[in-house]
């Protein structure tokens, strides 16, 4: 069915600019009529798909940079459209969304999602109009609800997953934020020490005649460097971070380098468990959700970072429409959790791949619970041992020369 752009005048006066799906532009302007708008304009559609903007000027849709949803207000407006779609139709639950949304960003999106299926759209086909906020894999969950006449129940297992993926990213943001802190100031402390502190106290012994101890001889020397070169320190960190950062963009060495990080102790093993369980609970969600499983795992591939972890799944992917099992392939691709292969596996045998997929995904969420706690309560204390280090030998540095003289004076 064609679209056509129109422009109109609603019955409070103001400016209506939008789309409309119908087969021809007078069925359009008979849609139009009944929604009680004055047209002015029908015209075949350009392809952009303009969200109608009520009581706004013509030029108010151009903006600086692109509006998107951020994950949290994505999963407040999941949440939110699951509860209203149990008691109120989809256009209702919509407009009820906008009306109580406060930025208006946000408030714009909905109503482009809004205007979408008040033109006759289906709801992801209107979610297309805003895709950078509804994600590929979202849409198809909402098609596949929208098809099986299951939406309020896939609305509601949509928002479990967003709420569960939002809770695992704040937990890392958590677990990580204090030992940066730490680690940021320990750093600035030391430069201090360095940069003003050394510099003065070990001055003071240049009059003396007397060949300094080693310590201090290196700590001088290295106090003395950062006071002249600074600059060049931090060009030099700052053109490695350049080149780091575009050397990744290269897909063969990120690949390298996201293999790499897989193999480090401790950290290859967060990155995996964590992969391995966003994976699972995703997967589950589309086997409940009636999703075909090859159609699933294709668009969650597009949103795996970790090139490794990628071409893992795009290998599950081809096994899979090769004719071969979930489990199998997960395991020949060997950066998947033993435990999650081997229930994947039972899922299948019992014909229950949703349900085992779900008790995976929460093993190893809670395995990553443990794991962040323990690696947490260890880092801590590692970040002050190494400080107090730091900052005892450069005191060690300063005092040696003071016992010195102490020494030769007492001759």
């Amino acid at each position: 069915m064609p679209d056509f752009d129109y422009l109109a005048i609603d019955t409070k006066g103001r400016e209506a600019r939008g789309q409309v799906a119908a087969p021809s532009i007078e069925d359009a302007r008979v849609l139009l009529d009944r929604r009680k708008l004055y047209v002015v304009k029908v015209e075949p559609g350009s392809g952009r798909a303009a969200a109608a903007t009520r009581g706004k000027p013509l030029f108010s849709d151009f903006r600086l940079g692109s509006r998107k949803m951020s994950t949290k207000q994505l999963t407040l407006f999941t949440r939110q459209l699951a509860t209203l779609n149990r008691v109120s139709p989809l256009e209702q639950s919509l407009r009820t969304i906008s009306r109580q949304t406060e930025q208006e960003h946000v408030r714009a999106i909905v109503d482009s999602v809004h205007a979408g299926v008040v033109e006759g759209r289906r709801l992801h086909e209107a979610m297309a109009r805003e895709a950078k906020s509804f994600p590929a894999l979202y849409r198809a969950m909402v098609s596949a609800g929208e098809t099986s006449g299951s939406l309020p129940v896939i609305l509601e297992r949509l928002s479990v997953l967003l709420e569960r993926q939002a809770e695992i990213n704040g937990q890392i943001i958590t677990t990580l934020a204090y030992p940066s802190v730490l680690a940021v100031v320990a750093m600035a402390v030391v430069t201090a020490l360095m940069v003003f502190v050394v510099p003065q106290v070990v001055e003071q012994f240049d009059t003396v005649g007397q060949q300094l101890p080693l310590l201090t001889r290196i700590v001088m020397g290295i106090s003395n460097f950062m006071v002249a070169y600074w600059w060049a320190l931090l060009l030099a960190i700052v053109l490695g971070g350049i080149g780091f950062w575009r050397a990744l963009k290269n897909p063969a060495v990120k690949l390298r380098f996201d293999t790499w990080i897989l193999r480090v102790p401790l950290i290859g093993r967060l990155f995996r468990d964590l992969h391995a369980a966003r994976m699972a609970r995703t997967l589950a969600t589309m086997v409940a959700s009636r999703l075909p499983l090859l159609e699933g795992l294709a668009l969650t591939g597009g949103t795996i970072r970790n090139l490794r972890l990628k071409a893992a799944s795009d290998e599950i992917v081809e096994a899979i429409r090769g004719g071969g099992s979930l489990s199998a392939a997960m395991r020949r691709t060997g950066v998947f959790p033993p435990l999650l292969t081997y229930l994947a596996a039972s899922g299948e045998t019992a014909g229950q791949l949703d349900d085992m997929l779900e008790r995976a995904a929460d093993y190893l969420e809670r395995e990553f619970d443990r794991f962040t706690t323990t690696a947490l309560s260890l880092l801590e204390p590692i970040i002050i041992v190494l400080m107090g280090g730091v900052v005892a030998t450069i005191v060690l540095s300063i005092l040696l020369p003071i016992l010195q003289l102490n020494t030769l004076a007492g001759q």
